[in-house]
């Protein structure tokens, strides 16, 4: 309980500074001369730019991984170390079911998309200020807000991913070792 209303005040926060940003920003978002409104440019930018979806999917696919592997433990009296995936809370305790930890599963996979998100709405918005107030480097500008995006995309890949990872080739080859599945 108490981790879900953490994971909606993050989601929550992340939306309240992305709507400050771009609220604080009013010369970034102005109208351009082509008639295209530059709050729709950004969103552009956001929605299909692969830096908001990457941490997400690569944490989805890390996490269930991990879940995955997990299940032939639990399915042989094993016990869930982390206490988010347990039934009671508290770690070291039987497992959640398996659609329920896929559940939770998605349900972080939501947030740091959001948060993602967010973040790369922040970075663009800051991106058009600076372009409108150094009209003179644009590629500078625009190579610093890709490469900002793509080091904040892998960091969280990495932070959100690389122990899951890394917990599923362990249960994989335990499991190989135990002649589970």
């Amino acid at each position: 309980m108490v981790s879900r209303q953490l994971s909606w005040l993050r989601l929550f926060t992340s939306a309240l500074l992305a709507l400050l940003v771009v609220s604080s920003a009013p010369n970034a978002l102005a109208q351009e001369n082509n008639g295209s409104s530059a709050l729709a440019d950004v969103m552009k930018g956001v929605v299909f730019d692969p830096t908001t979806y990457a941490p997400a999917l690569v944490q989805y696919d890390a996490t269930m991984r991990d879940w995955k592997t997990s299940q032939p433990f639990f399915e042989h009296g094993y016990v869930e170390r982390n206490a988010r995936f347990t039934r009671s809370g508290l770690p070291n305790d039987m497992p959640l079911g398996y659609t329920a930890g896929r559940n939770l599963i998605l349900r972080d996979t939501l947030t740091t998309l959001g948060v993602s998100a967010a973040q790369n709405l922040t970075s663009r918005v800051v991106e058009r200020a600076l372009l409108s107030r150094y009209p003179d480097h644009p590629k500078m500008v625009k190579t610093i807000g890709w490469v900002q995006r793509i080091a904040v995309a892998s960091l969280m890949s990495y932070r959100l991913s690389a122990t899951h990872y890394k917990q599923a080739e362990l249960n994989a080859q335990r499991a190989r070792e135990l002649g589970y599945r």
